[in-house]
């Protein structure tokens, strides 16, 4: 399943958990798998948990975040907050 197709799996709807990333189909935010995944859970946990949700349905979340990664920046306690981006972005 390319990226596009596994993005088109989620949907943001400001009638809907209140605009945030979910499953469509589904009121289940993207941020609640992927918090599932980070602590521990597999693929066939999540989908475990909830019937309706397939295995792409998981990989579709795991895909928004990798795409969110590349937007943003999460600051990390104890490490230094993009340590040299700011001259990047100076240079140009």
């Amino acid at each position: 399943m390319t990226k596009e197709e596994l993005l088109s799996r989620i949907s943001i709807d400001m009638n809907v958990c209140f605009g945030k990333p979910c499953i469509r189909g589904h009121r289940i935010w993207v941020s609640l798998v992927l918090d599932l995944v980070a602590s521990g859970w597999s693929v066939a946990d999540v989908v475990g948990h909830d019937p309706g949700l397939t295995p792409a349905d998981v990989h579709a979340c795991l895909a928004y975040g990798a795409e969110m990664s590349r937007e943003r920046y999460v600051e990390i306690p104890g490490i230094p907050a993009h340590e040299g981006y700011e001259e990047e972005e100076a240079d140009g």
